[in-house]
């Protein structure tokens, strides 16, 4: 009877064991699946950043290519070229703004010969009102000479690459306007406008620098039809990326010029449509308009 007993108990520690080591090894092989599919970026080659983009940012996807085919990816309705950073590193740069619909955003385009598609999920981000007032005076409406050459900036792209690291800060003055704000303007809603840079205030003929190495691609003026932004520096830093300074009162550089992060190129003003002397500085990354804060603060390689 005792022998019957401890036999009973050893088949039954036995039972115990080899279901315990079943269970270890299906939570190892759990382990594993569960890894392979937390981090999809390491293991194919490619890292997206930020993880959780708002509305504004700019997202940056970083490939390693071993066929030597750059290549063009697909978001939200958009194709976005990549370029060479670095030995067989390319990478892509997705602008997202205030009038982007937030929520669940895939990226798709063909690495080393095989389809790839990741999401990122895009988050709102509340942006302030403002009430602007301008003089009767004032025109608010650009002349086609100034659009036209505003929007060949905007699609200014160059494949090399000017800037370092993060951008600087390109005035001393306080910030008096952040990006994304949507304005009235005497009392009347700006569809479909938001606040396409960053205001900083200051008195007229206060100095303002480049943010980052570049080309200065643009100079505009007044006095060559500039009516609402004022005297204008546009400075092409390379894949896509540009700044662009309006409202100016004095302008020190000229159309092809190379300049370097710090670089005197203008004064503040409060030339075109502006209730008085600032600067705003915009940030275009393929054509639209971002937020650059994440520029200076974090930057992109």
């Amino acid at each position: 009877m005792v022998f019957n007993t401890i036999l009973s108990t050893f088949r039954s520690v036995r039972m115990r064991q080899r279901w315990l080591l079943g269970a270890i090894a299906t939570l190892t092989a759990s382990c594993a699946i569960v890894l392979t599919l937390m981090t999809p970026a390491q293991a194919t080659g490619v890292q997206i950043w930020p993880g959780s983009p708002h509305l504004g940012d700019t997202i940056s996807v970083v490939m390693q290519v071993n066929d030597g085919n750059a290549p063009t990816l697909e978001y939200d309705g958009g194709r976005y070229p990549s370029y060479l950073i670095g030995s067989n590193r390319y990478r892509a740069l997705l602008p997202t703004t205030p009038l982007d619909r937030p929520g669940r955003k895939e990226i798709r385009f063909a690495l080393n010969g095989e389809a790839r598609n990741f999401a990122v999920e895009l988050r709102n981000r509340s942006f302030p009102t403002q009430s602007i007032r301008v003089g009767s005076g004032t025109s608010t409406s650009a002349t086609d000479h100034e659009l036209n050459r505003m929007r060949q900036f905007r699609e200014t792209v160059t494949p090399e690459k000017f800037w370092q690291g993060a951008f600087a800060r390109p005035a001393e003055g306080r910030v008096s306007s952040e990006y994304g704000i949507r304005r009235y303007y005497n009392g009347e809603f700006a569809e479909n406008y938001y606040h396409r840079g960053v205001d900083y205030a200051g008195g007229t003929g206060t100095p303002i620098y480049a943010p980052a190495d570049g080309r200065v691609a643009l100079v505009g003026r007044v006095a060559d039809g500039f009516r609402v932004n004022g005297n204008s520096i546009g400075i092409d830093h390379g894949q896509g990326v540009g700044s662009v300074f309006i409202h100016l009162s004095r302008i020190d550089v000229r159309e092809g010029d190379r300049v370097q992060t710090g670089q005197l190129i203008g004064a503040i003003g409060a030339t075109g449509l502006a209730t008085g002397p600032n600067l705003h500085w915009g940030l275009f990354v393929n054509g639209q308009a971002v937020d650059p804060v994440p520029w200076r603060e974090a930057g992109f390689e």
